[in-house]
């Protein structure tokens, strides 16, 4: 029986894909449909041909599914033995806390929910809607950015503000890259020797956006995004933690509206703000060169990461393992040795070299919390959900797919 997989994320002007054994994890084809609705789309389709780059151009996002088939059907590997399509939804609300095979229900319990995600859940659903018109016969499952936090306890989810926010109008803490959080915990704890229910761990998920989140026997128990992915960490280009009042202060003293603020801070706030610029290979070489504000950029990121991995440490009591993720994680040892160093007290112990080289385990062999650099794997997470959740609840509808 195949295991095959088509992954998809859409957003509001790309849609990436994913051709993946939801087994082994092994990608047979990927790729990027961008600038969808512009006059000069791009499509990059990774596949046994290698890499091809076509230039044409895609109006909707049904345009940019059917030149993701006409890739298969061009360049390879045939679509044949797909049984399921996973589906990235970016928020479920509380509402969702596992993946769920998608409906007509389903979709509208989703659309009630795109005032919480107004930009990215829109485009989420217009990926389900095209998918579900161009293939009728497979299963679709979503899989939530949110669902993996549903597990916070209230004194973690829970904002202090009036009751009624929080009931009528859903105001608390649902965290996002759930997806890569739920991934690195699992494979840490494959590492480490032990079962996920056996350790505690710290993931780090730095990219352009950046999350930490305190994980207590595979269970998600504080994250640091909010009811938005703007909470937390310092990134790419948000803000992070801020005072709310300054959203007043700003519509106050230069006349903005709330939307201009939201705007600022979710797209030129974080690293752009600092240094104006987002890219660390950028960051780090203007910090090489002397320049004053690429070094304190670097500074207040990663004083946040180590905020973050304290408070975290307090919330768990013991922890076996730190891990770094994503682009920046992965890549940026300087990030890693200035988030952790002066934490040998709480048995944090990097060892210098390893780091530099980037090895999957960078903590001294005597430190009592393991430091591990793990690359996440978003695609293969949803893809196996989409297939644990059509196993256990559906195991006719794979049979129904492969046949037909």
């Amino acid at each position: 029986m195949s295991s095959r997989v088509l992954v998809i994320n859409a957003g509001s002007s790309s849609l990436k894909y994913s051709l993946i054994d939801g087994i082994s994890g092994e990608a047979a084809a990927s790729g990027l449909v961008e600038r969808i609705g512009e006059p000069s789309g791009q499509q990059v389709h990774r596949g046994p041909q290698g890499e091809v780059r076509t230039s044409l151009e895609i109006a909707t996002h049904e345009d940019a599914l059917r030149a993701v088939l006409n890739a298969f059907s061009s360049h390879g590997p045939s679509f044949d033995g797909v049984v399921a399509i996973g589906h990235r939804v970016v928020h479920g609300g509380s509402r969702f806390g596992d993946p769920v095979l998608i409906d007509d229900e389903m979709v509208a319990a989703v659309t009630e929910l795109v005032p919480l995600a107004p930009l990215h859940n829109p485009a989420n659903l217009e990926g389900i809607r095209v998918a579900r018109r161009l293939f009728p016969q497979l299963p679709q499952v979503a899989v939530f950015d949110t669902a993996f936090h549903q597990t916070l306890p209230p004194e973690a989810y829970t904002y202090a503000v009036a009751l009624d926010w929080r009931d009528d109008h859903g105001v608390r803490r649902y965290g996002f890259h759930g997806t890569s959080h739920a991934f690195v915990s699992a494979e840490a704890a494959r590492l480490l020797g032990r079962s996920s229910g056996e350790v505690n761990l710290i993931v780090l998920h730095l990219g352009n956006g950046c999350s930490a989140t305190a994980v207590r026997g595979g269970v998600s128990v504080d994250t640091s995004m909010g009811m938005t992915p703007l909470e937390g960490l310092v990134m790419g280009t948000r803000s992070g933690d801020l005072d709310p009042a300054i959203h007043a202060y700003l519509v106050r003293e230069l006349g903005w509206s709330l939307e201009d603020v939201d705007h600022a801070l979710n797209h030129s706030s974080g690293l752009k703000g600092l240094a104006g610029q987002n890219d660390f290979r950028e960051l780090d070489a203007r910090r090489a060169a002397g320049d004053p504000h690429a070094q304190l950029a670097f500074d207040i990121y990663c004083y946040r990461i180590k905020k973050y991995v304290g408070a975290y440490y307090a919330t768990l009591g013991t922890v076996d393992a730190i891990v770094f993720t994503a682009g920046v994680g992965q890549n940026s040892a300087p990030v890693r040795s200035a988030s952790l160093t002066g934490l040998e007290r709480l048995g944090i112990n990097l060892d210098a070299d390893r780091n530099l080289a980037g090895a999957l385990t960078i903590s001294t062999d005597d430190s009592p919390v393991a430091v591990l650099v793990i690359p996440t794997n978003e695609e293969w997470q949803i893809a196996r959900e989409t297939l644990a959740l059509l196993h256990e609840n559906k195991p006719c509808l794979l049979g129904v797919a492969e046949g037909g």
